[in-house]
């Protein structure tokens, strides 16, 4: 019997996550939640979700203190971290990516795209695009 594929949504509004859990449930994946980066670190280190979903603007530290946290840790380091952020900035974007992030989208997502951009990054197939 397989587990669920566990993903970590980091992000301080509680609306994101009243957004994207019920597309991320019936996709079939287990879901859990954390309120800021600090948070966010604890629940990467102790629950080791296959992947992260992580906003970049929260209280205690901001996504890039988890993101680097995340890539620091042996046990965490392997996990792929799509950042899903309001922040427009190309050059963030590109520090980013260059850094080792899977992904990077920018709010509002479309549910579609963010699970084809989390499978992408878990290394599953790609959904089919009707003609």
């Amino acid at each position: 019997m397989s587990r669920a594929t566990k993903i970590l949504i980091v992000d301080d509004d509680p609306l994101i996550v009243r957004i994207f859990l019920p597309h991320l449930v019936g996709a079939g994946y287990e879901v859990l939640s954390a309120a800021d980066a600090i948070q966010g670190i604890q629940s990467a280190i102790r629950d080791k979700p296959d992947l992260i979903l992580l906003d970049l603007n929260m209280p205690a530290g901001g996504g890039i203190s988890v993101f680097e946290s995340v890539q620091k840790n042996i046990r965490t380091a392997r996990i792929p971290i799509l950042f899903v952020t309001a922040v427009t900035d190309p050059k963030v974007r590109a520090s980013c990516m260059a850094s080792g992030a899977a992904d990077f989208l920018v709010k509002p997502v479309e549910p579609a795209d963010l699970l084809a951009r989390i499978r992408r990054a878990l290394g599953g197939p790609e959904p089919s695009v009707p003609a």
